[in-house]
């Protein structure tokens, strides 16, 4: 049976890396930075995706398997540090559909024009959530015309924003007057504080690595599936941030806004044809991500489980085809947790605030992988390296340095308090005690397993 599973090509490969790493959602937040949003997108896409895109490239090919990050940072540090890794980037995993699904009721309201109860909203978002579980019990070659399907719709939903942006600004004039100080990052706690969520944009090339099953040739798709697929996400991004930006003012733009925000505003429209088509493109976008991320986050923390560094659940597999069924079943049961309390949450952002905690514990996971590739370098020279980035040792240093310390600055903005007025606390403090909390849960599994450095 394994010799008969379905292989798909690079084609397939790059919408796949396109669907993990292309979030359609996070273009509005973004955009609420104002006109420095450029120098950031261009900063960050020299400083931090060039160089996590060529270390993925080398890492994903040296080391193939369903292990992604947790393989590479055990290899390196050894299992505790293992063990916080894959924590980290599976707990990140059902805070973010949990995100997601509270964005589903609305969206089914903008579809059919039904307003929905608290009630009837939570059992959306608890079909949502477990439609996503059901469908991750399959293998990812399976499923991947909806990988496809999904990240063809994504750019098709991006470039339409970018365009009517343009044809806005063109129509109308544009929205935000554009200087050269303007364009300049102003280093204000309130842009650098979303600094993150082009960081988060950017995350997520590892994901293909644990589709090496599923390819006709992992070691030439993955590097060739990773580059072709980060110029198509670098251009689109730019191309819908500038749309979004050149036709709507900054003051209107929140941190909440989303994409379906972006077209009824570029449209001065709530209802019609046109935003319940882009509103259920967009739902069907939602689905395609949290599928594609399923896959890479449960056969991580399968991985993971398998080799002691996660509590053993994770590690159930189908007798059928052996999927990481345990790590799914966990995301299903964290994630309806987190969507059935909700309505009690005093915070009713609560997109962002699930959004937010989940980007701390992503974030979290990506820090160790950079000084695991220069130490693995040192300590494992003679396995084979299909892609090898080429350069100096001080070059090498400087590849793991600067996106380490782009994370860590983000984090920082991110989970730590900076301002200590009701409403900045009101924001922040859930997601510094969230953080904590997952933190201390992480560790309490490195002592119960026992695991040994």
């Amino acid at each position: 049976m394994e010799g008969k599973r379905k292989k798909f090509s690079l084609f397939s490969a790059i919408l796949s890396v396109i669907c993990v790493v292309f979030v359609a959602e996070a273009a509005a937040p973004v955009a609420a930075i104002g006109n420095s949003q450029f120098f950031w997108w261009i900063f960050l896409l020299i400083a931090f995706l060039l160089p996590y895109g060529l270390i993925s490239s080398e890492l994903g090919t040296t080391y193939i398997g369903d292990g992604g990050i947790y393989d590479w940072v055990t290899k390196a540090f050894g299992h505790r540090w293992g063990s916080r890794v894959s924590w980290f980037y599976w707990i990140n995993y059902p805070l973010w559909l949990a995100s997601l699904a509270v964005m589903c009721p609305e969206l089914i309201t903008t579809i059919t024009g039904i307003e929905v109860s608290t009630f009837g909203a939570v059992i959306i978002e608890l079909v949502f959530i477990w439609i996503i579980v059901w469908i991750s019990f399959y293998p990812v070659s399976d499923s991947i015309w909806i990988l496809n399907g999904a990240a063809i719709i994504k750019m098709l939903l991006a470039l339409l924003i970018g365009g009517l942006g343009i044809y806005g600004a063109v129509t109308k004039g544009v929205a935000n007057e554009y200087t050269v100080s303007s364009l300049l990052p102003s280093f204000d706690l309130h842009s650098l504080s979303f600094i993150s969520v082009i960081i988060f944009n950017l995350l997520g090339f590892e994901v293909i690595c644990t589709f090496a099953d599923d390819m006709e040739n992992p070691k030439k798709q993955i590097p060739q599936s990773i580059i072709a697929a980060g110029i198509v996400i670098a251009a689109i991004y730019i191309f819908s941030a500038f749309g979004i930006s050149a036709a709507i003012p900054t003051s209107e733009i929140s941190t909440s806004s989303g994409l379906m925000d972006s077209f009824k505003l570029l449209t001065n429209s709530t209802s019609g044809f046109f935003i319940g088509a882009m509103a259920f493109l967009f739902l069907l976008t939602l689905f395609g991500n949290m599928i594609s991320w399923s896959l890479g986050v449960n056969n991580t923390a399968c991985y993971a489980a398998e080799n002691g560094d996660m509590p053993k659940f994770f590690a159930l597999r189908s007798k059928k085809n052996g999927m990481p069924i345990g790590s799914a079943l966990m995301n299903g049961i964290v994630a309806s947790i987190v969507v059935v309390i909700a309505p009690i949450l005093p915070n009713q952002d609560l997109f962002w605030a699930f959004f937010s905690l989940n980007l701390v514990m992503f974030l979290l996971s990506y820090v160790p992988v950079f000084p695991a590739f220069y130490k693995l370098r040192k300590i494992d020279p003679d396995t084979p390296r299909p892609f090898k980035v080429g350069g100096s040792d001080t070059f090498l240093k400087v590849l793991v340095v600067v996106p380490m310390v782009m994370i860590i600055i983000s984090l920082i903005f991110t989970a730590v308090p900076l301002q200590f007025d009701a409403e900045s606390l009101n924001e922040q403090l859930p997601i510094t005690i969230g953080t904590i909390v997952f933190i201390i849960i992480g560790e309490a599994i490195i002592i119960i397993k026992k695991i040994k450095k």
